[in-house]
């Protein structure tokens, strides 16, 4: 009997093998095939219509709008607090009392400087003191009297000589004797009328100036050391008790009218540029959640600086504050509001794909994604305003759940 050929039997003993690896392969092609034609999952939202914000956030200050702070003028102690912190106070209202006696003492001293002062500038425009103006006047009267008599004698003796009845020496003795009235007289004159110099009126003028001003700052000093209110406000802070000394220029109390805070905001420098006078601006504190106080941007940052480990821009807000509630120097939460808009399309940040031409979005339509180039408007942390290029309740696709990357005609399941 023959035997077959050894390669023939050599197959036939392994044509199952062969099947198998077929088999095997072609399990593996057709999964290949199955699993790339398998929908992506994808992430989805819808694009809707609502109001857009685009939003600076940072912190800010809250100051006094009016305030006003009251300082110890000399050395003293507090004698009287006729308040406390919180107080809501009328103008003029009497709020602290400083111990006033040293103050009165110079005020005292300074005006018997003034008086004084005032009584030399009197004898000066009246020629001296009663007494002297009552002597110089007797005197003027004898001087005149004694000058006419002198004048009588010397026309009698002139015309005694005429007849030779008096003698040459005789007249002249008149004449020598007239001639000392006359300047006794006219000395005398001159006392009543320019008794004091020029240097003289100058100092004694000085003198009442400056006991004028030593007066005026020693009641200026007294209404320091009685602190009185300039307008309605609130008493927000008083860091002396009574009894306590106080140096010159030490704080004693703080009061503000806290009807209309101001708030200092500090904006970051990229941010600044965003800014526009009269953007919305809403004011928090942790201290009371949930509420809101709302300001307009008062002006634009013109410098930027170095604040903490922030480079800022410093800009204001005036806010309403009628029930008092913020408080100065609190720290609170600012949003400033640099564009919104109502009625605008809107779909989430991450449905927005960047290109170098145009930006764009994957809308679903049947299961497929379908490239659109879209134009948007402003934006936020999440939210962007498409303002053409997909229509109002479209489905866009925003991120696979299986990491791969989307791109047009890709088959999507939208998992929700």
């Amino acid at each position: 009997m023959a035997l077959p050929p050894a390669g023939n039997g050599f197959w036939a003993r392994r044509r199952w093998l062969l099947w198998t690896i077929g088999i095997a392969v072609a399990i593996v092609l057709l999964a290949s095939f199955r699993l790339h034609d398998d929908p992506v999952p994808v992430r989805s939202a819808v694009v809707k219509r609502s109001t857009i914000r685009s939003v600076v956030s940072t912190n800010g200050k809250v100051e006094p709008l009016q305030s006003f702070e009251a300082h110890a003028p000399v050395g003293t102690t507090v004698k009287r607090l006729l308040v406390k912190e919180g107080d809501h106070v009328k103008k003029g209202q009497l709020l602290v009392q400083l111990n006033d006696a040293e103050a009165h003492s110079q005020a005292a001293r300074a005006l018997g400087q003034m008086r004084t002062s005032e009584a030399d500038i009197s004898a000066i425009q009246s020629g001296g003191n009663q007494e002297e103006v009552l002597t110089l006047d007797t005197e003027l009267v004898k001087a005149t009297a004694a000058r006419a008599a002198a004048q009588r004698n010397l026309d009698a003796l002139r015309r005694l000589q005429q007849s030779g009845a008096a003698s040459p020496g005789e007249v002249k003795a008149a004449e020598d004797q007239f001639a000392r009235t006359d300047a006794d007289f006219k000395l005398l004159q001159q006392k009543q009328k320019d008794r004091y110099s020029k240097p003289e009126i100058a100092r004694v003028e000085a003198q009442k100036e400056v006991a004028q001003s030593a007066y005026a700052a020693a009641e200026d000093t007294l209404r320091q050391l009685n602190i009185r209110a300039p307008f309605n406000g609130v008493v927000y802070s008083i860091p002396v008790r009574q009894g306590n000394y106080v140096n010159p220029g030490d704080l004693v109390l703080q009061e503000a009218d806290l009807s209309k805070i101001l708030v200092r905001a500090f904006v970051d420098e990229p941010d600044v540029a965003r800014l526009a006078p009269g953007d919305k601006i809403e004011i928090t504190w942790d201290a009371l959640p949930g509420r809101t106080w709302n300001g307009s941007l008062s002006v634009v940052p013109s410098t930027v600086k170095l604040h903490g480990a922030r480079n800022v821009g410093e800009t204001t807000c005036v806010v309403d504050n009628k029930d008092f509630r913020l408080l100065p120097n609190i720290n609170v939460g600012v949003t400033i509001v640099t564009s919104e808009h109502k009625n605008a399309l809107i779909v989430p940040r991450e449905a927005i794909r960047p290109d170098t031409s145009k930006a764009y979005v994957f809308q679903i339509v049947n299961q497929e994604l379908q490239r659109h180039e879209v134009e948007t408007s402003i934006f936020n942390l999440t939210e962007v305003e498409v303002v053409s290029g997909v229509p109002e309740h479209a489905e866009v696709a925003l991120t696979s759940l299986n990491s791969k990357p989307l791109h047009n005609g890709m088959a999507v399941k939208v998992v929700r």
